[in-house]
Protein backbone atom coordinates (compact mmCIF):
# COMPACT_ATOMS: atom_id res chain seq x y z
CA UNK A 1 0.00 0.00 0.00
CA UNK A 2 3.32 2.04 0.54
CA UNK A 3 3.57 2.35 -2.59
CA UNK A 4 0.28 3.83 -3.66
CA UNK A 5 0.39 6.81 -1.69
CA UNK A 6 2.81 9.15 -3.47
CA UNK A 7 0.42 8.57 -6.58
CA UNK A 8 -2.32 9.36 -4.71
CA UNK A 9 -1.43 12.54 -3.47
CA UNK A 10 -0.60 13.22 -7.01
CA UNK A 11 -4.13 12.58 -7.95
CA UNK A 12 -5.54 14.25 -4.98
CA UNK A 13 -3.64 17.72 -6.20
CA UNK A 14 -4.92 17.18 -9.77
CA UNK A 15 -8.29 16.82 -8.28
CA UNK A 16 -8.28 19.44 -6.16
CA UNK A 17 -7.47 21.72 -9.09
CA UNK A 18 -10.32 21.13 -11.01
CA UNK A 19 -12.20 21.54 -7.99
CA UNK A 20 -11.26 24.83 -6.99
CA UNK A 21 -12.24 25.87 -10.27
CA UNK A 22 -15.34 24.67 -9.92
CA UNK A 23 -15.60 26.05 -6.42
CA UNK A 24 -14.74 29.52 -7.36
CA UNK A 25 -17.09 29.54 -10.06
CA UNK A 26 -20.14 28.47 -7.89
CA UNK A 27 -18.72 31.22 -5.08
CA UNK A 28 -18.69 33.80 -8.12
CA UNK A 29 -21.90 32.60 -9.10
CA UNK A 30 -23.22 33.26 -5.76
CA UNK A 31 -24.67 29.50 -4.70
CA UNK A 32 -26.73 29.69 -1.55
CA UNK A 33 -27.23 26.54 0.63
CA UNK A 34 -30.23 24.43 0.49
CA UNK A 35 -32.73 25.02 2.94
CA UNK A 36 -32.86 22.08 5.06
CA UNK A 37 -36.71 20.36 5.50
CA UNK A 38 -38.63 20.03 8.47
CA UNK A 39 -40.99 18.03 6.67
CA UNK A 40 -41.23 14.29 5.35
CA UNK A 41 -41.27 13.50 1.19
CA UNK A 42 -41.91 10.18 0.71
CA UNK A 43 -44.26 9.98 -2.03
CA UNK A 44 -42.82 6.47 -3.02
CA UNK A 45 -43.34 4.95 -0.05
CA UNK A 46 -45.39 1.94 -0.89
CA UNK A 47 -42.57 0.74 -2.87
CA UNK A 48 -39.65 2.02 -0.33
CA UNK A 49 -41.34 0.05 2.03
CA UNK A 50 -41.08 -3.58 0.01
CA UNK A 51 -37.32 -2.32 -0.25
CA UNK A 52 -37.13 -2.10 2.93
CA UNK A 53 -38.66 -5.26 4.08
CA UNK A 54 -36.30 -6.60 1.59
CA UNK A 55 -32.89 -4.92 3.53
CA UNK A 56 -34.67 -6.62 6.49
CA UNK A 57 -34.59 -9.96 5.38
CA UNK A 58 -30.65 -9.44 4.32
CA UNK A 59 -29.91 -7.92 7.53
CA UNK A 60 -31.76 -11.13 9.74
CA UNK A 61 -30.05 -13.77 7.09
CA UNK A 62 -26.09 -11.73 6.48
CA UNK A 63 -25.31 -9.21 8.44
CA UNK A 64 -27.07 -9.78 12.10
CA UNK A 65 -25.44 -13.17 12.07
CA UNK A 66 -22.04 -12.00 10.79
CA UNK A 67 -22.00 -8.75 13.19
CA UNK A 68 -22.81 -11.50 15.74
CA UNK A 69 -19.83 -13.47 15.07
CA UNK A 70 -17.64 -9.60 15.36
CA UNK A 71 -18.48 -9.24 18.98
CA UNK A 72 -19.16 -5.51 20.01
CA UNK A 73 -16.75 -4.98 16.69
CA UNK A 74 -14.73 -2.73 19.12
CA UNK A 75 -11.52 -4.98 19.47
CA UNK A 76 -8.50 -3.74 18.27
CA UNK A 77 -8.62 -6.22 14.57
CA UNK A 78 -12.04 -4.31 14.13
CA UNK A 79 -10.81 -1.04 15.04
CA UNK A 80 -8.18 -1.52 12.51
CA UNK A 81 -9.77 -2.29 10.15
CA UNK A 82 -12.05 0.90 10.68
CA UNK A 83 -9.26 3.12 10.68
CA UNK A 84 -8.29 1.54 7.29
CA UNK A 85 -11.53 2.12 5.93
CA UNK A 86 -12.01 5.49 7.26
CA UNK A 87 -8.93 6.84 6.18
CA UNK A 88 -9.99 5.03 2.49
CA UNK A 89 -12.32 7.57 2.18
CA UNK A 90 -10.85 10.67 3.56
CA UNK A 91 -9.48 11.69 -0.32
CA UNK A 92 -12.72 11.33 -1.20
CA UNK A 93 -13.79 13.58 1.90
CA UNK A 94 -11.17 15.75 0.69
CA UNK A 95 -12.52 16.72 -2.87
CA UNK A 96 -15.76 17.05 -1.97
CA UNK A 97 -14.76 20.06 1.15
CA UNK A 98 -12.67 21.67 -1.85
CA UNK A 99 -15.49 21.28 -3.75
CA UNK A 100 -17.65 22.93 -1.10
CA UNK A 101 -15.29 26.07 -0.80
CA UNK A 102 -14.24 24.71 2.64
CA UNK A 103 -10.30 24.79 1.78
CA UNK A 104 -9.37 24.69 5.46
CA UNK A 105 -11.12 21.40 6.11
CA UNK A 106 -9.34 20.07 2.95
CA UNK A 107 -6.47 21.09 4.04
CA UNK A 108 -6.58 19.42 7.52
CA UNK A 109 -8.03 16.48 5.90
CA UNK A 110 -5.13 15.85 3.61
CA UNK A 111 -3.05 16.05 6.53
CA UNK A 112 -4.53 13.74 8.55
CA UNK A 113 -4.48 11.34 5.44
CA UNK A 114 -0.75 11.83 5.23
CA UNK A 115 -0.09 11.35 9.17
CA UNK A 116 -2.35 8.31 9.37
CA UNK A 117 -1.29 6.53 5.93
CA UNK A 118 2.73 6.76 6.93
CA UNK A 119 3.02 7.27 10.75
CA UNK A 120 -0.86 4.81 10.92
CA UNK A 121 0.92 2.15 8.38
CA UNK A 122 -1.60 2.61 6.11
CA UNK A 123 -4.24 3.95 8.21
CA UNK A 124 -4.24 1.21 10.79
CA UNK A 125 -4.10 3.01 13.16
CA UNK A 126 -5.11 6.61 13.95
CA UNK A 127 -2.79 8.73 15.57
CA UNK A 128 -3.75 12.03 13.64
CA UNK A 129 -6.60 12.20 16.25
CA UNK A 130 -4.58 12.46 19.12
CA UNK A 131 -2.90 15.05 17.06
CA UNK A 132 -5.68 17.18 17.13
CA UNK A 133 -6.70 16.13 13.65
CA UNK A 134 -10.36 14.42 14.24
CA UNK A 135 -12.00 12.61 11.61
CA UNK A 136 -14.05 15.40 9.57
CA UNK A 137 -16.34 13.41 7.10
CA UNK A 138 -18.33 14.67 4.33
CA UNK A 139 -20.14 13.73 0.86
CA UNK A 140 -20.99 14.55 -2.14
CA UNK A 141 -24.38 14.89 -0.88
CA UNK A 142 -23.17 17.50 1.35
CA UNK A 143 -22.03 19.34 -1.23
CA UNK A 144 -25.19 19.64 -3.47
CA UNK A 145 -26.50 20.51 -0.29
CA UNK A 146 -24.03 23.63 -0.12
CA UNK A 147 -24.36 24.24 -3.60
CA UNK A 148 -27.95 24.70 -2.75
CA UNK A 149 -29.76 21.38 -4.67
CA UNK A 150 -33.05 20.69 -2.54
CA UNK A 151 -33.75 17.42 -0.86
CA UNK A 152 -35.89 15.76 -2.82
CA UNK A 153 -37.81 12.90 -1.82
CA UNK A 154 -36.82 10.23 0.71
CA UNK A 155 -35.78 6.97 -0.90
CA UNK A 156 -35.00 3.45 0.20
CA UNK A 157 -32.38 1.74 -1.81
CA UNK A 158 -31.37 -1.73 -1.53
CA UNK A 159 -29.02 -3.10 0.63
CA UNK A 160 -27.59 0.77 1.45
CA UNK A 161 -30.45 1.50 3.12
CA UNK A 162 -32.03 5.34 3.76
CA UNK A 163 -31.25 8.04 1.85
CA UNK A 164 -32.60 11.05 -0.60
CA UNK A 165 -32.71 11.59 -3.98
CA UNK A 166 -29.80 14.32 -3.65
CA UNK A 167 -27.56 11.81 -1.46
CA UNK A 168 -28.87 8.91 -3.70
CA UNK A 169 -26.72 11.18 -6.42
CA UNK A 170 -24.20 12.17 -3.86
CA UNK A 171 -23.41 8.26 -3.68
CA UNK A 172 -22.78 7.67 -7.35
CA UNK A 173 -20.62 10.56 -7.51
CA UNK A 174 -18.71 10.25 -4.40
CA UNK A 175 -17.52 6.55 -6.34
CA UNK A 176 -16.43 8.41 -9.18
CA UNK A 177 -14.67 11.19 -8.00
CA UNK A 178 -12.75 9.18 -5.43
CA UNK A 179 -9.23 9.17 -6.05
CA UNK A 180 -8.34 5.89 -4.66
CA UNK A 181 -10.23 4.80 -8.41
CA UNK A 182 -7.56 5.81 -10.16
CA UNK A 183 -4.54 5.88 -7.93
CA UNK A 184 -4.85 1.61 -6.47
CA UNK A 185 -5.16 -1.10 -8.79
CA UNK A 186 -5.66 -4.79 -8.27
CA UNK A 187 -4.96 -6.69 -6.44
CA UNK A 188 -4.81 -3.85 -3.91
CA UNK A 189 -8.22 -3.06 -5.11
CA UNK A 190 -9.37 -6.19 -4.00
CA UNK A 191 -7.97 -5.24 0.08
CA UNK A 192 -9.91 -2.03 -0.36
CA UNK A 193 -13.67 -3.85 -1.07
CA UNK A 194 -12.92 -6.23 1.55
CA UNK A 195 -11.89 -3.41 4.12
CA UNK A 196 -14.93 -1.79 3.91
CA UNK A 197 -17.37 -4.94 3.80
CA UNK A 198 -15.57 -5.96 7.08
CA UNK A 199 -16.30 -1.90 8.59
CA UNK A 200 -20.00 -2.09 7.56
CA UNK A 201 -20.15 -5.53 9.69
CA UNK A 202 -17.99 -4.21 12.51
CA UNK A 203 -20.58 -0.96 12.20
CA UNK A 204 -23.96 -3.25 12.70
CA UNK A 205 -22.36 -5.04 15.53
CA UNK A 206 -21.41 -1.77 16.90
CA UNK A 207 -24.97 -0.52 16.85
CA UNK A 208 -26.96 -3.70 17.20
CA UNK A 209 -29.03 -3.10 19.90
CA UNK A 210 -30.08 0.17 17.93
CA UNK A 211 -30.46 -1.61 14.85
CA UNK A 212 -32.43 -4.55 16.26
CA UNK A 213 -34.34 -2.44 18.63
CA UNK A 214 -35.18 -0.67 15.40
CA UNK A 215 -36.02 -3.40 12.84
CA UNK A 216 -37.34 -5.90 15.42
CA UNK A 217 -38.90 -4.63 18.07
CA UNK A 218 -40.82 -1.43 16.53
CA UNK A 219 -44.34 -0.85 16.04
CA UNK A 220 -43.36 0.64 12.53
CA UNK A 221 -39.86 0.57 11.68
CA UNK A 222 -39.88 1.53 8.54
CA UNK A 223 -41.15 5.33 9.47
CA UNK A 224 -38.83 4.96 12.67
CA UNK A 225 -35.93 4.20 10.79
CA UNK A 226 -36.93 7.11 8.01
CA UNK A 227 -37.40 9.55 10.99
CA UNK A 228 -33.87 8.74 13.08
CA UNK A 229 -32.18 8.59 9.30
CA UNK A 230 -34.01 12.35 8.19
CA UNK A 231 -33.32 13.62 11.87
CA UNK A 232 -29.74 12.88 11.67
CA UNK A 233 -28.77 14.00 8.24
CA UNK A 234 -30.61 17.35 9.10
CA UNK A 235 -29.13 17.74 12.19
CA UNK A 236 -25.55 17.25 10.30
CA UNK A 237 -26.22 19.67 7.22
CA UNK A 238 -26.67 22.36 10.12
CA UNK A 239 -30.38 21.97 10.23
CA UNK A 240 -32.25 22.28 13.76
CA UNK A 241 -34.70 19.19 13.07
CA UNK A 242 -32.51 16.70 15.45
CA UNK A 243 -33.60 16.40 18.90
CA UNK A 244 -30.34 14.67 20.12
CA UNK A 245 -27.38 15.87 18.87
CA UNK A 246 -25.29 12.99 20.13
CA UNK A 247 -27.26 10.14 17.89
CA UNK A 248 -24.94 8.41 16.12
CA UNK A 249 -26.81 7.30 12.66
CA UNK A 250 -26.70 3.20 12.56
CA UNK A 251 -27.28 3.44 8.53
CA UNK A 252 -24.27 5.72 7.82
CA UNK A 253 -23.11 5.15 4.25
Amino acid sequence: MAHVIPSLFETIRRFSAVCVGIALTLAVAGCAKAPVSDTVNDPGEGFNRKVFAFNVAVDKAVLQPASGVAGTGRGPIMTGVHNFATNLDAPGDIVNYVLQGRLLRAARNTLRFGVNSTAGIGGLFDPSTALGLPAQETDFGETLYVWGVGEGSYQMLPILGPSTARDTAGVIVDYAINPLRFAIKSPESDYVTGAKVIDKIGLRARHSDTVDSILYDSADPYAQARLLYLQNRHYTLGGDTATDQSFEDPYAQ
